[in-house]
């Protein structure tokens, strides 16, 4: 009777453990770029916020399982792909005064450490390229949401995330100063990211 409980225990183990590993398996969750969103903000005139959005992007997010902790973050932006809602002001933000986008066509963003603060609540450190330079950037999520299954069997989780960086840290330094001594665009730029995220789990 022993043996018999030892073989069921040495199963059982042997059952537990492949679970474990198999819930450890890498996922692959890709941005869903149609419910999803890159703006940013900054201040015109340091009166008022202009607001924009980059059209193109792409991104994707491995974890262990559905750990966020274990999360390695990788999105790229297309920076032509911008609109401000003002085809001139667009053009200017694009030009060599700005962006520069011929000369540095893609924003990007790799990230190298995951803090989970809480329930709903992680902090994502990462390397920021923009306008050829590179700079460490911390992104406060909130998130990520519960996994849910859609109609197609596919897993989908979603997150909100923000930042602040400063332009001229990027060698972005165009602006212009008013007679009144206010400056005609302003120097931080506030990030806000609404991403959903895909994969498809292994059957």
């Amino acid at each position: 009777m022993r043996r018999l409980a030892s073989i069921f225990a040495l199963l059982f183990a042997a059952f537990a453990g492949a679970l474990a590993q198999a819930q450890e398996q890498p996922l692959v969750w890709t941005v869903d770029p149609v419910h999803s969103s890159v703006a940013f903000a900054v201040k015109h005139m340091m009166v008022s916020n202009v607001r924009g959005e980059f059209r193109s992007f792409a991104g994707k997010v491995t974890t262990l399982g559905t750990k966020p902790e274990t999360a390695q973050v990788e999105v790229t932006i297309e920076a032509a792909s911008l609109d401000t809602r003002n085809a001139d002001r667009d053009k200017h933000l694009r030009s060599a005064d700005f962006l520069d986008v011929e000369k540095y066509p893609t924003i990007a963003f790799r990230s190298k450490k995951v803090e989970v603060l809480g329930p709903g609540k992680a902090k994502v450190v990462g390397e920021l390229t923009l306008h050829g330079v590179t700079k460490e950037v911390v992104l406060d999520v909130e998130g990520p949401t519960p996994v849910v299954k859609d109609p197609w069997g596919n897993l989908r989780v979603g997150a909100h995330a923000t930042t602040a960086i400063d332009r001229k840290e990027f060698g972005i330094s165009w602006s212009k100063v008013l007679d009144t001594g206010e400056v005609v665009v302003g120097d931080q730029v506030t990030v806000t990211l609404d991403v959903e995220l895909v994969t498809k789990p292994e059957k």
